[in-house]
């Protein structure tokens, strides 16, 4: 399911009007990579904006308001860095995304509660490239929590 497909769609539609903004001579010498670099120089080209030579990068070029950092999925990205910052999400337009420089622990406290809120999470792998653990396998694990504090 799509949220703000619409948004999305518009988006799309501007980018493909967009042309592909390459750094000058890229295309001439090896050495300097195509991504973009503003012109310099008195007599440039390019900075000049003279017919025939690609296109300066220009604010007229931005894609729609609305659609500004929106994920792919739809979803307003909100970072999160701990269990705390996850009662400030709307679960209906808002997506979970977990700081890096959380840590294993702190990161599954964020999982198991961004689960239990029904939130969606853009990042939800563990160290080393593992998937988060079903969830009766949480549950289990903060069940059996509170009874060793006891004894």
């Amino acid at each position: 399911m799509v949220i703000n497909k619409d948004l999305l769609q518009t988006r799309k539609k501007v980018s493909r009007t967009r042309p592909k903004f390459v750094r000058q001579e890229s295309w001439r010498y090896d050495r300097l990579a195509p991504n973009w670099r503003k012109p310099k120089g008195k007599d440039n080209k390019m900075r000049l904006q003279v017919s025939g030579v690609p296109r300066l990068v220009k604010i007229g070029y931005r894609g729609p308001r609305s659609a500004r950092g929106l994920h792919p999925s739809g979803y307003i990205e909100v970072m999160v860095f701990n269990k705390n910052d996850l009662a400030k999400i709307d679960p209906g337009k808002d997506a979970v995304r977990i700081g890096r420089t959380v840590g294993r622990r702190k990161r599954e406290e964020i999982m198991a509660e961004a689960l239990r809120m029904k939130l969606k999470i853009l990042n939800p792998r563990k160290a080393k490239g593992e998937q988060i653990k079903p969830e009766v396998e949480q549950t289990t694990k903060q069940e059996s929590e509170p009874n060793e504090a006891n004894s």
